[in-house]
């Protein structure tokens, strides 16, 4: 029942797409999904998502495993670093380079743009899934003859498979749904196509329609993740792995590790760094109005918390079920979640606002709506992370508390959750910071007079006021880079391996299920 009411919540926006749809007539609907223009950005929005998608998993995985793996100088600090991106929203860091080099518009501005933003959604997961593998395994299959890289594609890969995947879905999605960037690239995607009707006309049936064929392509992206999923699971006899994962040495590659991990944080953090300092610099003369930024930023950290937490509790019901089960009604109501998230925040944004213009008048334009809204948009990140969890956790151990007479929420509060605390942690971070960068939901829900710092730095930005807007992009990245720092410590002690035997650390599990 809770994975349906999460489903629920999620189609709320399909449904005002099919309303608005269906009053055109079966006739206009046809004739704007046979227009040239449609498959043009059919193929524009998918080009976009896949070569971002590629790049997020080349960068995510190969940075999860030099900073978990290996004897790269720094790597804890350069594991922290890897994860600040997400802090950094998307349109600050278009601005940041549009602003100097304006020739970068386009497709290649906006794939530099989306790609350093993104390789965290991959990279976060992956880390936390190579902190969990045993190395056992791949100590077994040294002794068997086959080589360090064998290993790897063989026994490792497998194993964190799971959150590679995951991690990949959230980059392709948020790829197609990202308005900011596209808009200050000037490279039309159907966000920026959507966002354009809506203002440009009375009539809201082609961006209706368009937002229409935008859902079917999010339900073809999950069920390819799912197929490359496949029925393997990942779970160890056991909370944690026994021993601490074997070091590899670098050797020559080591000043090579260093450039690419350098250069990566240099274009995703550096450069923007670089300029907002400048503006800051340039608009410091003026001062700070205190008066508005101290409250934008509360704003900002409340409705964030809110929202991550609401996204988080409809989660948690779909993670476990996709992760244990494998039927067709599971697979239903996962890729039903999945559907609100590749829709423009101002699709979902306007949805709301006629859902509780007619139905839900008491919360309209309340922060219960809005609140609502980043479920919908962001509910997707906290269930990837919560099911690769769950998947690596093991099922033993939940049908041996069975066995001992404990119900099945009981095993699912004191076994399941426990087990699969780094994943919900880690989805609860991803979408705390996502709901921080949100802008077009949040400029047409927020309750009269709030302001959060992304509609304030949006505000000035559209008035060419850019020394007037750094403050508060500085503070949103701050702001958003604290949570980062202190969840992704939090999360690498969660899943750091326990340094007891493999039976004692079974039967504390076993203890606290009820377990003699």
């Amino acid at each position: 029942m809770p994975g349906i009411v999460a489903a629920a919540v999620a189609l709320l926006p399909i449904g005002y797409l099919f309303v608005r749809a269906g009053e055109a007539g079966a006739a206009e609907v046809w004739e704007i999904l046979w227009r040239d223009r449609t498959l043009w950005l059919v193929l524009r929005s998918l080009g976009l998502a896949a070569a971002v998608t590629s790049a997020c998993v080349v960068i995510g995985v190969t940075l999860a495993w030099l900073t978990t793996r290996t004897d790269l100088p720094g790597r804890r600090v350069w594991g922290v670093v890897a994860a600040l991106p997400l802090a950094v929203p998307s349109f600050v860091a278009a601005y940041a380079w549009i602003s100097v080099v304006p020739s970068l518009a386009g497709f290649w501005g906006t794939f530099l743009v989306l790609t350093a933003c993104s390789y965290p959604y991959v990279y976060l997961p992956v880390a936390a899934a190579l902190r969990r593998v045993d190395p056992a395994l791949e100590e077994v299959s040294r002794s068997l003859g086959r080589s360090a890289l064998r290993t790897y594609l063989t026994v490792t890969a497998r194993q964190v498979r799971p959150a590679a995947a995951a991690g990949a879905l959230l980059v392709a999605l948020y790829a197609l749904s990202d308005f900011g960037t596209p808009s200050l690239m000037r490279y039309d995607v159907f966000t920026r196509v959507i966002h354009t009707s809506y203002r440009a006309s009375f009539d809201r049936t082609p961006a209706a329609v368009l937002s229409l064929v935008l859902v079917v392509l999010t339900i073809a992206i999950t069920v390819a993740e799912a197929r490359s999923r496949g029925r393997a699971g990942a779970a160890r006899v056991g909370g944690g792995a026994a021993r601490v994962p074997p070091t590899a040495p670098l050797g020559r590659a080591r000043p090579l590790a260093l450039v690419g991990t350098t250069a990566v944080a240099a274009v995703s953090l550096g450069y923007p760094a670089v300029v907002l300092t400048y503006w800051m610099a340039r608009g410091n003369s003026a001062g700070l109005e205190w008066e508005r930024l101290l409250p934008a930023g509360a704003s900002t950290l409340w409705v964030a918390l809110l929202g991550a937490l609401a996204a988080t509790a409809l989660a948690v019901p779909v993670g476990v079920l996709a992760a244990r089960h494998h039927g067709r009604a599971v697979r239903t109501i996962e890729h039903t979640t999945y559907a609100g998230h590749a829709l423009p925040g101002i699709v979902v944004a306007l949805a709301l606002v006629f859902f509780g213009v007619r139905w839900a008048e008491p919360i309209y334009q309340r922060t219960p709506l809005l609140v609502l809204a980043y479920a919908v948009l962001f509910m997707p990140a906290a269930i990837g992370s919560v099911r690769a969890a769950v998947a690596q956790s093991p099922p033993r151990l939940e049908e041996v508390a069975r066995s001992l007479g404990h119900a099945p929420g009981a095993v699912l509060r004191r076994v399941t959750l426990p087990l699969a605390g780094p994943g919900i942690a880690a989805g609860f971070a991803l979408v705390t910071l996502t709901v921080m960068k949100e802008l077009p939901a949040t400029l047409l829900l927020r309750p009269t007079g709030m302001d959060t710092l992304a509609t304030r730095l949006w505000t000035e930005t559209g008035v060419g006021a850019y020394a007037a807007a750094a403050p508060y992009a500085v503070a949103l990245v701050l702001l958003a880079a604290v949570p980062t720092f202190l969840l992704t410590r939090a999360q690498a002690r969660l899943v750091a391996p326990r340094r007891t035997g493999t039976a004692m650390e079974n039967g504390h599990v076993l203890e606290e299920t009820g377990g003699d």
